[in-house]
């Protein structure tokens, strides 16, 4: 444990009287914050804290070393600040998680060129396409898909991606091209498991937002693999641009109903609202908002 780490720890579960809100200030778990409090109650060979199951409150060593504590992380944090300004090269690790598909393609493509401009900075990436605890597992930056529902994070939005939809020219020719969003009940649809509605597909039409029901024989919990059951010509599919992007290059598979693209789901960057950030972080964060805004991923208008 550094030992500032410990005093902000000690802090924030003082000022919180909890060592669950506590840690949830700094952005790191309960566990940890124990941890600290009890390697640091070690080094000072002190007890610092009365606990009960109900309350935690200082003890007289700990009240006097807490007064002490506070101006001395205030001048440490304007030291730091100091420091970083004055530096012109960023440099230490950071460390993301993000979607698998998106995480290995696109936001390797965006990491690339913020690299190059920052050699000294690392990038530890850890790709899932499970929600990882950024607290529990030491995240400094999650990139994520869709709505936010905790609370305790901040998220700055990158973009909204397009969800179109898109079927093999093979398919096409076999079958037809549905001229309007309502024939899509009459082609095998292929579903994605995790979406909102995956048996109502959205549309623009004459200004106004409709639903379509759609059917079909094929569904998984991957949209890339939505992907390349659609190049196969298996049937029609919606996902994220982002996983069509290089099939609709190469060929094989073709957009739909362009016009009427109704549907987005926001990309955003998260991390914890108590956690200070340090400048290669925000410089990270300003550099793929830049990336992913000019982006041809997002809405057409």
């Amino acid at each position: 444990m550094d030992t500032i780490d410990g005093m902000r720890t000690f802090v924030a579960v003082a000022k919180q009287k909890s060592f669950t809100s506590g840690a949830k200030l700094i952005g790191i778990s309960t566990k940890l914050a124990s941890k600290y409090i009890g390697q640091l109650e070690e080094r000072l060979d002190a007890q610092l804290f009365h606990r009960t199951t109900r309350s935690v409150t200082l003890t007289e060593t700990g009240q006097a070393y807490f007064l002490k504590c506070v101006p001395v992380l205030e001048q440490f944090a304007e030291l730091e600040d100091v420091v970083q300004q004055g530096q012109s090269e960023l440099a230490g690790v950071i460390r993301i998680t993000a979607p698998t598909g998106f995480g290995s393609t696109k936001l390797v493509e965006a990491l690339a060129p913020f690299q190059k401009m920052h050699p000294k900075v690392s990038i530890d990436m850890r790709l899932s396409d499970h929600i990882v605890s950024i607290v529990d597992e030491g995240i400094d930056l999650a990139i994520r898909f869709g709505k936010l529902e905790d609370s305790t994070m901040i998220a700055r939005k990158l973009m909204d991606m397009r969800i179109v939809v898109f079927a093999s020219p093979d398919y096409l020719a076999e079958f037809g091209r549905p001229k309007h969003p309502s024939a899509l009940s009459t082609h095998n649809c292929l579903l994605q498991q995790f979406s909102i509605e995956p048996h109502h597909w959205q549309f623009k039409i004459a200004g106004e937002m409709k639903s379509y029901p759609v059917v079909g024989s094929y569904s998984a919990n991957s949209p890339r693999a939505v992907a390349h059951m659609a190049a196969a010509g298996l049937g029609i599919g919606a996902a994220p641009a982002y996983v069509v992007e290089s099939y609709i290059k190469e060929g094989s598979l073709t957009l739909l109903f362009e016009d009427n693209e109704a549907r987005i789901i926001p990309l955003h960057a998260v991390y914890p609202s108590g956690r200070h950030l340090p400048k290669r972080i925000r410089a990270l964060i300003e550099h793929l908002a830049m990336v992913f805004k000019a982006s041809s991923l997002g809405p057409r208008n």
